[in-house]
């Protein structure tokens, strides 16, 4: 899980490195297309073809749709925000997720959780910094793919219940594919230097071989145990920044920064609880 994170905190940077010159469909098309390659060596590892039949079509296309609009979002905002900024608010997507289970699920969720997630946005806001430049900063795009993200995961849980996560996982980087090969039609292709494009391709490999070394994490370790571990990618991603771009979030951000995790924390733990006491 360490090692997953510290490869998402490395292609978050390459993405903002990137995205200063080359167009955001360009970069989620190498994304997308490189990740392809370890993930048809696991499909060929765990019988082939036959894993990637499915009853639930519209809900796989659902589920790409939302997560790759989330991937041109944040990938987007990345070359305009702070990364560690950028990152913490993408950290609300579970805060997202909670309360739309209770709108679209009819979950039940308790006081404590509520004022987690309220708790949570408060710190969203001091990192977002609601106004007329939420565009200009890119923040409004991150907390657009924030929610996109808590979106997915709601379908994610309902399709992980018949379908494999590999079938998932397949499906949604092919649309991927489709999806980033049309969008650069729209904003162009820019011939890459040597350097870049060995930098786009790695960006590929880091998204998919992270992807895989956390769903490993997941299989082997309770989710109670890794989960927390994923707040770390908001201290990489800081340190990485500081180091590339000398970037240092203020006293606003660092407390709004602060809630975040704090209220992403307790919103899991009062998760892991509700499932144990169902499971009784």
């Amino acid at each position: 899980m360490l090692l997953s994170i510290l490869l998402f905190s490395l292609m978050d940077a390459s993405v903002k490195w990137l995205g200063a010159s080359y167009p955001t469909t360009q970069i989620m098309f190498f994304r997308c297309m490189v990740a392809l390659i370890p993930i048809m060596v696991i499909i060929s590892i765990r019988g082939g073809a036959s894993i990637l039949r499915t009853t639930q079509k519209k809900l796989h296309l659902l589920r790409s749709l939302l997560g790759i609009a989330a991937m041109g979002l944040a990938f987007y905002s990345f070359s305009m925000m702070p990364l560690a900024e950028a990152v913490s608010i993408l950290h609300t997507a579970p805060l997202f997720m909670t309360a739309l289970s209770v709108i679209l699920l009819r979950e039940t969720v308790g006081i404590r959780r509520w004022s987690a997630i309220i708790l949570g946005f408060i710190g969203m806001l001091l990192v977002v910094r609601p106004g007329t430049d939420m565009l200009a900063s890119g923040s409004l795009y991150m907390l657009a793919a924030a929610f996109l993200i808590g979106c997915t995961t709601i379908v994610i849980r309902h399709l992980g219940k018949m379908d494999d996560a590999v079938c998932i996982t397949f499906y949604f980087t092919i649309t991927g594919v489709l999806v980033s090969s049309a969008g650069i039609f729209i904003q162009g292709w820019i011939n890459p230097l040597p350097t870049d494009l060995a930098l786009l391709i790695l960006v590929g490999f880091l998204g998919g071989m992270a992807q895989y070394l956390m769903t490993l994490s997941y299989r082997h370790l309770a989710v109670g145990v890794v989960a927390p571990l994923k707040y770390l990618t908001i201290v990489f991603g800081g340190s990485i920044a500081y180091l590339i771009w000398g970037e240092i979030p203020d006293l606003q951000s660092v407390l709004g920064i602060s809630i975040i995790i704090l209220s992403g924390l307790y919103t899991l733990h009062r998760e892991l609880i509700r499932n144990k006491l169902s499971q009784a």
